[in-house]
């Protein structure tokens, strides 16, 4: 089974003649999309693309679990001085490249609300472009900055059903589990099932609409809700867990 998968990438052109131009989209497979755009808008790139490419994918952020939060992300990021949000962060100087411009916006967004509190991913596509868009800051602990070139082939679903397991029971509810849809702790040993709704209003502090971190309530050890919804996707297929006391995160 295949998650949905959705992300808001940054393009860099390496045209000579248009070097440094940039292009924010939205996409749910990363791969297909770089080639389109650069094919040209008559194979389903974007106009504003067409015929000046070759174009490299230099980074994608992802986690958004549902299509309309990646777009809004999209257009806070295409429109910054329009969102409400972003209005601290000023118009582009005259001599600062767009490059740099749209990755301040990037880490400014990621500070502020809605989007401080989403499990998101960073992920770097080219190395060689790869900067820190955060200095003197960090991150939210549930994001992840991580690199590697193939996204697309690590968003399987990697909840392992046993045979004759195929509808089960929550373990929070009671209610029938499917085995598609069905939540795992972080730690192996631990052997919870349910919905992840379920454990998201477990975790969930009053007074909040996107839960942090929360206690699993069989092996009572703390996780961040980011390494739960991105092993739920499937982002740590074949990943080996590190965890401690306090809260578990992965290392990619």
């Amino acid at each position: 089974m295949t998650t949905a998968f959705h992300g808001v990438y940054l393009l860099y052109c390496e045209n000579p003649k248009y070097l440094g131009r940039c292009y924010i989209g939205y996409t749910v497979d990363p791969n297909r999309r770089i080639v389109k755009h650069n094919k040209g808008k008559q194979y389903g790139g974007a106009y504003r693309t067409s015929q000046r490419g070759p174009w490299t994918m230099v980074l994608i952020v992802h986690g958004f679990l549902d299509e309309i939060s990646a777009l809004k992300f999209e257009w806070a990021w295409q429109h910054s001085q329009k969102s409400r949000r972003l209005q601290h962060v000023g118009k582009k100087k005259s001599r600062e490249k767009s490059f740099d411009f749209y990755l301040t916006v990037l880490g400014q967004m990621l500070q502020v609300g809605p989007w401080q509190r989403l499990p998101l991913t960073i992920r770097w596509l080219n190395n060689a472009l790869a900067t820190d868009f955060l200095p003197g800051k960090k991150l939210p602990p549930h994001m992840l900055v991580c690199r590697g070139a193939h996204v697309q082939s690590r968003f399987r679903n990697c909840i392992q059903v046993e045979s004759g397991t195929a509808n089960s029971t929550c373990d929070l509810c009671f209610g029938v589990l499917s085995s598609a849809k069905q939540v795992t702790c972080l730690n192996k040993e631990c052997n919870i099932r349910c919905h992840l709704i379920c454990l998201s209003k477990h975790f969930l502090v009053i007074g909040e609409y996107v839960p942090i971190q929360g206690n699993c309530p069989k092996c009572k050890r703390t996780f961040l809700w980011g390494d739960i919804v991105r092993n739920f996707t499937g982002c740590y297929e074949n990943v080996d867990f590190t965890y401690n006391a306090s809260h578990a995160h992965v290392i990619a």
